[in-house]
């Protein structure tokens, strides 16, 4: 199992949680049962082919890239880990609203949304 806030091995390129991510995640799970993290997966569907899936858990599997920054826990299954390849996850609070983003250099289109993009 692999623990850092950003990860950079051979079998990866780095994924990074931000710092506005990593304090809206702690947050969010203050108000849950302890040891709960936020798994981020990619599935197929959504307006441009893949979208992510975002998700309150207090288990992890054998294989999951566990990202730790600042007492979160982000939660990254090995089947999304390709499609996830060199991102970072942020937080972004503005006028349109809040949520998470991920800013993916894998992705090559994308819709309004914010969830959803092609490869």
């Amino acid at each position: 199992m692999t623990t850092a806030a950003e990860i950079d091995t051979p079998e990866t390129a780095s994924i990074t949680l931000s710092d506005s991510a990593a304090r809206r995640i702690c947050k969010i799970v203050a108000k849950e049962e302890p040891g709960t993290m936020l798994r981020v997966s990619v599935e197929g569907g959504g307006c441009s082919g893949f979208q992510y899936v975002y998700e309150l858990v207090t288990t992890r599997a054998d294989d999951d890239l566990v990202l730790e920054k600042d007492g979160a826990t982000v939660l990254i299954d090995s089947v999304s880990l390709p499609y996830m390849e060199g991102s970072v996850i942020d937080f972004v609070d503005d006028l349109i609203g809040q949520s998470f983003q991920i800013k993916n250099p894998n992705a090559t289109a994308g819709c309004g949304c914010g969830t959803s993009f092609s490869i």
